[in-house]
């Protein structure tokens, strides 16, 4: 079964079933793949796999459909996603035909499904003798891999970039590093990768950041373990230079966790930083990477929105508030993304955005800045909220700041995705202005 590559497949269909048919993030559905596969080169096949079905999943599945006489039975549901998971690899044509066809059909059998192994034969058999069918054209869902309110909400906020996002959204993102700054420098990062036979870039500005030319084991990179470099995208770096931080200052990042902000933060400068999260395993995860970099800040299991509970009474010279969001900005490196969220989901993001900004506000002092920042493309969820804050707070003053290939939308500024092979991030600076207002 392993010289097949059936075990690979198989393991991806599983894994699609888990997130198109029960809703579950593919990380999760992806949990324990390392106890089923031992060879880093099928768990890679496998994410690959899930990725390319995932961003082009409504075209995919017509197809699969069209060869069907009658749907599956809902327990041979994952030979749907097997089928698949098949047919975009006789479009990709990375493999030779008949082995994709041969190891589908042996994924059948150790699926223990051997009675259907034939018509996962003659299925793709005919695919490989009819061509797929007429061309999308300017069906949106079938064209870009996305649900139709989102297609449409992203037509609507951006009428003359909507073509870009959408084909960023199913580009394979780079991988990006940051670079810390306690332990080595962007120069030397980016020496000891090429010498490692890594090419890389850099840009000047992007501060911090290196951006792998192609995919590498990223715990094989030289420096990594000593927490020279961390994975982050470029544009969630940007951040950082917008906190304006100094020595000494008393910053808060709220919704933390993973931690890739927080992290970046005691790179930068040395500061009293509180990092917060309402989930415990998140937060945990702070602290095991401000480990690995030789970071020490304070991070709680708290909730941003109520801070009775956690807030010492003394204020804030910087908040980051890394808001929860529909996660529009980052499609191309998370495609279950746009299976997962509703467009009922926007709304109530909105509703926890607003609750949060209003809760920390005071926490801030006059005169402090508070970044408010999301991986969201949607006006509801950024400009929109920024608006409305704005209207509530008479003592809030946004900052103007550039960024390189950035769009200004009054407030704030949009990283749509793919700007500089970025993913989509939107930041917001906030001044509290003295109670007297001077």
């Amino acid at each position: 079964m392993a010289a097949t590559g059936a075990r690979p497949r198989l393991a991806a269909a599983h894994a699609l079933t888990e997130v198109l048919d029960r809703g579950r993030a593919l990380t999760d559905a992806l949990d324990g793949l390392g106890d089923r596969l031992d060879a880093s080169r099928d768990r890679a096949q496998v994410r690959r796999l899930c990725n390319r079905v995932l961003r082009n999943w409504p075209a995919l599945d017509a197809r699969v459909r069209a060869r069907l006489r009658k749907p599956l039975a809902r327990r041979n549901r994952w030979i749907h996603f097997l089928l698949a998971i098949a047919v975009d690899e006789l479009d990709d044509a990375r493999e030779p035909a008949p082995a994709v066809v041969h190891a589908a059909v042996e994924a059948v059998r150790a699926g223990g499904a051997a009675p259907m192994a034939g018509l996962v034969n003659a299925v793709l058999r005919t695919e490989l003798r009819a061509p797929p069918g007429p061309e999308p054209g300017d069906d949106d869902v079938l064209r870009y891999g996305m649900p139709g309110w989102l297609a449409r909400r992203i037509r609507t906020d951006w009428p003359d970039d909507a073509d870009a996002i959408l084909a960023a959204g199913n580009r394979p993102p780079p991988t990006w590093l940051r670079v810390n700054r306690r332990r080595t420098t962007v120069e030397a990062a980016r020496a000891a990768l090429e010498a490692a036979g890594l090419p890389c870039t850099v840009d000047a500005r992007l501060p911090d950041a290196i951006r792998l030319e192609r995919p590498a084991a990223i715990g094989q990179l030289p420096g990594f373990r000593e927490g020279h470099l961390s994975v982050q995208d470029a544009g969630a770096q940007v951040a950082v230079d917008l906190l304006d931080l100094a020595a000494g200052q008393r910053v808060l990042d709220a919704c933390a966790a993973p931690g890739g902000k927080a992290a970046h933060i005691l790179e930068r400068a040395d500061v009293e930083l509180l990092a917060i999260d309402r989930d415990a395993a998140r937060t945990r995860r702070i602290e095991t990477g401000w480990a690995r970099l030789g970071l020490s800040g304070r991070a709680a299991v708290a909730d941003a929105a109520r801070p009775d509970p956690w807030w010492d009474g003394r204020p804030f010279d910087r908040i980051l508030v890394d808001a929860p969001c529909s996660a529009t900005g980052v499609l191309r490196r998370h495609p279950d993304v746009r299976w997962l969220r509703r467009e009922a989901d926007i709304e109530a993001n909105a509703a926890i955005q607003d609750a949060i900004l209003e809760a920390l506000w005071s926490l801030l002092r006059p005169g402090g800045l508070l970044v408010y920042a999301t991986c969201s493309i949607l006006h509801a969820e950024n400009r929109d909220r920024g608006r409305k804050f704005l209207e509530r707070q008479s003592d809030a003053e946004p900052v103007a700041f550039e960024l390189p290939e950035t769009r200004a939308v009054d407030p704030g500024r949009q990283i749509l995705p793919g700007s500089l092979d970025r993913d989509g991030f939107y930041y917001l600076v906030l001044r509290r202005l003295p109670a007297d207002g001077a």
